[in-house]
């Protein structure tokens, strides 16, 4: 190479070297994903951010659905409002179809913090004598719905003889349904789902097809699954919603390991301050927030939503930093009386600690853990 051609080079090889980490950050952000089936890695390639101080963990691994009930971590990894509070440490994203399948992968120390449903975390609490999670703040309330073929089902007590689905024994819905049964008087074995009502455990991602085919009646399930159903026919027979005080009730907590937050409590501090930024970011920027979810959907699920689904869905689920802990006893008492619990030890369940500092940093009401607090 000729001398007068050296400095000509020189300066294309630095523009080159300057532009490979804008080109892998691009990359990175765009978060193409396969479809994941239970307890799947889902997560984009992780960024951190660059020059922030680093927290106690090089990674916090967190565990969600890929259901519109789970707005606030679809949202809050999208817009980067988790990663932006986490600095250098990076996120790893598990997703599950139901809440029994996340609190293993939790006691297995496949997830640090979760969100799920308050059914599997009052099981998952109690069944290890009050040693593996906390409920460490809300999400959501609201967003579930019995839908049914009104071709077979026209009213409540037709529901009786019928073959209705839930997303997975012992989850939120699934506890729900067996519940509502009891109230009707009916029987049936909680572990098999038989009796007067056929209980048929279903994923989320292949009950619209059931619905279809006719293996199934209806079913007790969140959205989007609900209007799903909707948009091929069934009508919605019961909002869950209308069973509770005020309308209001938790779908969707934020769990943590015990051991994870004993040893990583500014990693669980800065994930709460993402989820409190990311509801105010939510009510804010509703439209941008229901086309981030439906673009996360289809990163997890390789489809997303049309309008006739997402809209009904999105306008049925509240968000909300506040667990509503004074309903624990009662989602309790509902999986004793539904056979899938003893009569629980609740004390310690929660731990809002953080969450309240975050609420209170932001200006916001602190929220009550209704006497079942950490001592």
């Amino acid at each position: 190479m000729s001398a007068q051609h050296r400095p000509a080079v020189r300066r294309r090889l630095i523009a080159a070297a300057a532009t490979l980490p804008i080109l892998i950050g691009a990359l990175a952000a765009c978060g193409y994903g396969s479809k994941k089936d239970d307890s799947s890695d889902s997560s984009p390639a992780p960024v951190a951010s660059a020059g922030t101080k680093k927290l106690s963990a090089d990674e916090v691994k967190i565990g969600y659905f890929p259901n519109l009930t789970h707005a606030t971590p679809l949202v809050g990894l999208k817009e980067g409002l988790f990663q932006k509070e986490l600095g250098a440490t990076k996120i790893k994203e598990l997703t599950f179809n139901a809440g029994p399948a996340e609190i293993e992968a939790l006691n297995a120390g496949s997830i640090d913090i979760g969100w799920i449903g308050p059914s599997p975390a009052i099981n998952g609490y109690t069944k290890s004598n009050g040693t593996s999670l906390r409920i460490i703040s809300g999400s959501a309330s609201g967003g579930v719905k019995l839908v049914v073929n009104p071709a077979k089902i026209k009213t409540l007590d037709d529901v009786k003889g019928k073959k209705i689905a839930t997303p997975q024994l012992g989850n939120t819905q699934d506890v729900a349904l067996l519940n509502w049964i009891a109230s009707k008087g009916w029987k049936v074995d909680a572990q098999s789902g038989k009796g007067d009502v056929s209980v048929v455990r279903t994923d989320n991602k292949i009950t619209p097809d059931a619905y279809k085919n006719g293996s199934i009646d209806g079913a007790w399930v969140p959205e989007p699954t609900a209007s799903k159903l909707v948009a091929e026919g069934a009508k919605v027979l019961l909002d869950e919603s209308t069973l509770w005080p005020d309308k209001k009730f938790v779908i969707t907590n934020v769990i943590v390991s015990q051991k994870f937050l004993a040893a990583h409590p500014d990693v669980v501090e800065a994930v709460l301050r993402g989820s409190v930024n990311t509801n105010a970011w939510i009510a804010a920027n509703p439209d941008k927030a229901k086309a981030d979810a439906n673009e996360q959907l289809k990163r997890l699920t390789q489809k997303a939503l049309p309008a006739k689904v997402l809209d009904p869905a999105w306008q049925s689920i509240q968000l909300l930093d506040d667990p509503l802990a004074a309903t624990a006893n009662q989602e309790a008492a509902h999986a004793v009386s539904a056979g899938l619990l003893k009569k629980p030890d609740l004390n310690g369940l929660y731990d809002l600690t953080l969450l309240n500092k975050v609420l209170k940093a932001a200006g916001k009401p602190t929220v009550d853990a209704a006497g079942l607090g950490k001592q």
